[in-house]
């Protein structure tokens, strides 16, 4: 598993070249992971391979569990967007609609399975103090879920129900990650677990 070295947060990119930095960073362990599983990632290597200095790297990004939370975090702002271009469906049920934009995410995710498991390892061992964008991950869910469904004023009930979809969502995948399901078996629960929980979601 994944250790927090250091409890600060890293630095935010300010400038145009922090920032392609920054992407470069993410996109080099991002890589990295679809090659080796996350005990084998090395920092070194990381920096290397996006051509910044070690002491750059960890100035973003504290430790392995920051800068893989910092991948989820990077992976789920490039879907959202990826959403919003086209509209949502809006002949789907807000139930039904949420329930496609899932089963869209996890497939993305796990077509990369050592990528998957180092990113969801590294938000579920994150503390939110010293992790913030742990924080910005469940809100980036509950973005795209709510954005999928048209819902633009979600109740407190409904961000609670969405944050629970949201744990159990985690733990499909990483069930089927960890060979205890099939691809079909994890979409089959999904579903279910949408028509389970979101029965009362506001639409």
């Amino acid at each position: 598993m994944p250790r927090i070295g250091v409890a600060r947060d890293g630095a935010e990119p300010s400038s145009a070249d922090q920032r392609e930095r920054h992407v470069r960073i993410l996109d080099a362990a991002a890589h990295l992971a679809t090659e080796h599983d996350l005990a084998h990632v090395q920092m070194t290597e990381v920096a290397k391979r996006a051509g910044v200095a070690i002491g750059t790297l960890y100035r973003y990004f504290p430790s392995k569990t920051h800068l893989f939370v910092g991948v989820m975090l990077h992976r789920l702002e490039r879907f959202a967007r990826y959403r919003r271009n086209p509209a949502p469906d809006r002949g789907l049920s807000a139930q039904d609609a949420i329930c496609e934009a899932l089963i869209e995410m996890t497939r993305e995710l796990v077509a990369h399975p050592s990528l998957a498991l180092a990113m969801l390892q590294s938000n579920s061992t994150a503390a939110a103090g010293a992790v913030p964008d742990s924080v910005k991950i469940e809100e980036q869910f509950q973005s795209i879920v709510l954005d999928a469904a048209g819902i633009t004023d979600p109740t407190d009930a409904d961000r609670d129900v969405l944050r629970l979809l949201s744990m159990l969502w985690y733990g499909v995948i990483i069930a089927h990650l960890n060979g205890r399901s099939s691809l079909e078996e994890a979409e089959s629960d999904i579903r279910r677990s949408c028509r389970l929980l979101l029965v009362n979601l506001a639409a």
